[in-house]
């Protein structure tokens, strides 16, 4: 039997802490913001920060997301419980600051981790769209699998908030697919193991 997934119930401290991490031009950023927004829709109380390095492309990128029931008193993360991976220089920055009860996620094709849940992301990306772009929001499905969002509420910000809607659609629903979903909610069936700023949405749109 799997693990149970973690939830905002079964948190000690009533707070999920979320990091997306890659580079520059992965989309991270837009990833944190459809994940905090779907949230938000949710009803849930969200915090998002974002982190890039100088360079739109190629340098390092992160969005940190703070969900909770309850009113949110630190604007920032105080553990890691879920890191989202995109890039192996992410994961080699990241890896000091994870325990064993981190659940991490993590692009295949580009990161050799020694544990948690492994798709390869921007190959998929490359194969069904010809183009990398897409693997973010393929992350994005198959994190929904695993934390247990409701794939309506994501669907509804990727069309509020995405150019090429339908394209993103497409690949949300890969990434459920590739995390083992079938059906909604989210969170009916978990993937194999594999081993061991405050944000606004009203204007945004990509």
């Amino acid at each position: 039997m799997p693990p149970q997934i973690s939830s905002l119930n079964s948190a000690q401290d009533g707070e999920i802490n979320i990091r997306i991490a890659g580079t520059g031009g992965q989309g991270v950023i837009r990833a944190g913001l459809i994940l905090s927004e779907a949230l938000v829709l949710e009803g849930r109380n969200v915090v998002m920060i974002q982190s890039y390095g100088p360079e739109t492309r190629g340098g390092a990128s992160r969005a940190d997301i703070v969900v909770s029931d309850d009113e949110i008193s630190y604007p920032g993360l105080r553990k890691i419980d879920y890191l989202v991976v995109l890039h192996y220089s992410a994961y080699r920055e990241y890896l000091h600051v994870i325990d064993e009860k981190t659940t991490v996620l993590y692009d295949s094709s580009l990161v050799d981790a020694k544990r948690g849940f492994g798709f390869p992301f921007t190959e998929l990306s490359v194969r069904e769209f010809e183009s990398p772009i897409f693997a973010n929001m393929i992350a994005v499905g198959s994190f929904c699998v695993i934390f247990g969002i409701s794939q309506d509420w994501i669907i509804e910000a990727i069309r509020k908030r995405m150019n090429r809607s339908e394209d993103n659609i497409r690949a949300f629903r890969l990434g459920l697919e590739i995390g083992g979903m079938n059906s909604a909610p989210c969170f009916t069936r978990r993937p194999q193991r594999i081993g061991h700023s405050h944000q606004t949405y009203a204007d945004l749109k990509w």
